[in-house]
């Protein structure tokens, strides 16, 4: 009898043969799954160490339209809806709920920064908008001084990391698809000029067509094919608490902190905009074109040296494909954390709200975020390459937009009409000479 554990099921069985092979189990492999499995399509999932134990758990979980990039909107919007219906199509539990966001002022002048967001996105009919004082302070009923206003979005929400990923791939099973853990792909195979089979630690797989869902490792593995992917890494982190009381409800972020409560009763905790950024030979190959990223981010990230420098290193541009590889090496991909930022985002939160004081750290937990030199992701087929697909670079908004992405990912692997227009995602920007268009999503 098969069992319905993603887990353990197919564990190590590779197959001879599948419509789409899939490189990546975080959750934008995960939903790419999903959704070609729906259609009927013969799809396996190959992941290299455990699924979605990267940057797909790694995360405070928020699902928000508030803040997006404009052009993400629409893929949002989508993907709000996928939400919604979620957890019927995949019978699993994702946690997801739509509790509100609300970013939280220290002054009335700071309203300033969003109006030009706000203006960007009317189009989309949003719900968001400003919040006076007294409106404000409702939402924060235990905060320890006055606020002065708040941005608000009420229909946006959150689900829960550490399940979601596992979720989908069990509704992705019930379709029909393979998930294969513990197998790197080391490569691919083309025959005429297209992409024919995926090779594995563990076997080949032939097929027609392959999505590279692999997050931070995605460079490196378009880098042995010969294809250009700008991708650099920002390193995230945030505590994980016990339960507790007193605290502030839903999610929501302030000076110097932000936050979410979880299902439990416990908190993701973190600080907004304060990233490490490890210098890598990648930091100097693609530094052109992180200018624009720069002018509007400079102050919120922290550059230095440190393993991940020394690691990328070593890493080779090209590899045997019958030799072990640097996927096998590092099953998953687990940075160590800043404790000093975690540290200040944690007194932030409690000097904000009294409550939490008492509040216990279970656990400091770091990832690398996947980001492009416009902050937006690459959904694209490749055009060197028949056949190859990216879904990559999601600069730390793919959890609440994966739903979308991979209904997306799927209708572009189809050759379907998709359901947005797919000019912002496409992976040809970076070498055709586009411009680079990036917004301070950080604000």
């Amino acid at each position: 009898m098969q069992s319905s554990d993603p887990r353990t099921a197919e564990f190590n069985v590779v197959p001879e043969s599948a419509d789409v092979a899939i490189i990546g189990g975080g959750i934008i492999g995960a939903c790419t799954a999903l959704f070609l499995a729906k259609k009927g399509v013969s799809v396996v999932l190959f992941e290299k160490g455990t699924a979605g134990e990267e940057q797909s758990t790694r995360n405070l979980g928020w699902v928000r339209k508030m803040g997006r990039d404009p052009r993400e909107i629409p893929l949002m919007l989508r993907s709000m809806q996928n939400w919604d219906e979620l957890e019927r199509t995949i019978e699993a539990a994702t946690g997801f709920h739509r509790c509100g966001i609300t970013y939280f002022l220290a002054a009335e002048s700071d309203a300033a920064r969003y109006q030009p967001w706000l203006k960007a996105v009317a189009e989309f009919g949003l719900d968001t908008r400003m919040l006076n004082a007294a409106e404000a302070s409702r939402l924060a009923p235990n905060a320890a001084h006055p606020i002065a206003g708040a941005l608000h979005t009420p229909s946006d929400g959150c689900a829960e990391p550490h399940i979601v990923t596992m979720s989908i791939l069990h509704g992705a099973r019930k379709f029909g698809a393979k998930v294969v853990q513990a197998c790197a792909v080391r490569g691919l195979e083309t025959s005429g000029g297209k992409v024919s089979e995926v090779v594995t630690e563990k076997g080949r797989t032939r097929c027609n067509a392959v999505v590279l869902a692999g997050g931070s490792w995605s460079t490196f593995f378009c880098r042995s094919l010969g294809i250009y992917l700008p991708q650099l890494k920002l390193q995230s982190q945030f505590a994980r608490t016990r339960p507790i009381t007193g605290g502030p409800t839903g999610c929501g972020s302030g000076p110097g902190y932000a936050y979410r409560q979880r299902l439990d009763g416990g908190y993701g905790l973190y600080i907004r905009s304060q990233y490490p950024v490890q210098i890598t030979p990648d930091s100097f190959r693609f530094a052109r074109q992180y200018l624009p990223t720069l002018r509007h981010e400079w102050r919120n990230l922290k550059y230095g040296i440190g393993r991940q420098t020394w690691n990328e290193l070593l890493i080779p541009s090209k590899w045997d494909l019958d030799k072990r590889t640097v996927f096998e090496d590092v099953r998953t991909l687990r940075p160590v954390g800043n404790g000093k930022i975690v540290a200040r985002g944690i007194a932030n939160i409690r000097k904000a709200y009294p409550g939490m004081s008492e509040i216990v750290i279970n656990e400091n937990v770091s990832g690398w975020l996947d980001v492009s030199p416009d902050a937006i992701p690459v959904i694209s087929g490749v055009d060197r390459l028949p056949g190859f697909f990216i879904a990559s670079s999601f600069s730390g908004h793919g959890f609440g937009i994966a739903p979308g992405a991979g209904e997306l990912m799927a209708q572009i692997v189809m050759g379907e009409t998709p359901f947005t227009d797919i000019t912002p995602f496409r992976h040809s920007r970076f070498i055709d000479g586009s411009p680079i268009e990036h917004w301070p999503t950080s604000f």
